[in-house]
């Protein structure tokens, strides 16, 4: 069996720990870096050429279009895959790849994830519809996005840090309040968000940033296209 190098990029450590636990336990994959910016992930594609890059498409430093273009000028043989939990960033992704590279939701199963993965190194494009089951999922998170704007500025800094896989100690180190404080606070948000427990909020925030940075996204690509012609002139294209 041949095994595959990958290069795992994401923002949030639980989801790039997830992910290596995940692969670590087939054989056929070989994790060489992970990366929690898109400019240590760029450094790490030219400097490894893994066959596979599961790239988060909300990462700080190089963007994912950036990225995409520099794989497509310098012709990386990596194989890339945009990991994504929103629709809006699976419809702007494919149009932006041009049916070239993968995009896999961060809401499929982890069977059907490894295996769409095996089929992304095979040259394959995994094509994923969410099951009925993850179409709930998607919508009890919809209903609690919008019980974020119900969150207090305390209340949101701490869902980030848990986001982040900070511990209650490590969130009270880093905003200087008392271990105490941050159960009251993570008891106030469970029940702001209807959840019970910090795997499910750490979830919520992922995919509510996730969600909002399609929309950012979404407008830097609508104000490329508007621009491109005067763009062009001057900078050989947008």
């Amino acid at each position: 069996m041949r095994c595959n190098s990958v290069v795992i990029a994401d923002r949030h450590p639980v989801v790039m720990q997830g992910l290596s636990k995940l692969l670590g336990v087939h054989r056929e994959f070989n994790i060489v870096a992970c990366c929690s910016d898109g400019t240590t992930c760029m450094e790490a594609l030219r400097n490894l050429a893994p066959d596979i890059a599961i790239l988060d498409i909300s990462m700080p430093g190089t963007s994912w279009l950036e990225i995409l273009s520099i794989v497509n000028s310098e012709n990386l043989s990596t194989r890339l895959v945009f990991f994504t939990a929103s629709d809006e960033h699976h419809e702007l992704v494919m149009s932006a790849a041009n049916g070239r590279y993968s995009v896999i939701s961060k809401e499929v199963a982890p069977e059907v994830l490894v295996q769409s993965l095996r089929q992304a190194v095979e040259g394959q494009r995994p094509s994923l519809v969410p099951s009925s089951e993850h179409v709930v999922a998607r919508e009890q998170s919809a209903v609690a996005e919008n019980a974020f704007t119900m969150l207090t500025e305390r209340e949101n800094q701490i869902m980030r840090l848990v986001s982040e896989g900070l511990s209650n100690k490590e969130i009270g180190r880093r905003l200087n309040i008392a271990d105490g404080t941050i159960k009251v606070h993570l008891h106030h948000i469970f029940q702001k968000l209807e959840i019970n427990n910090r795997t499910v909020l750490a979830a919520l925030a992922i995919s509510y940033d996730d969600r909002a940075g399609a929309i950012k996204d979404k407008l830097a690509l609508s104000s490329c296209a508007k621009t491109a012609p005067y763009l062009q002139a001057l900078k050989g294209g947008c």
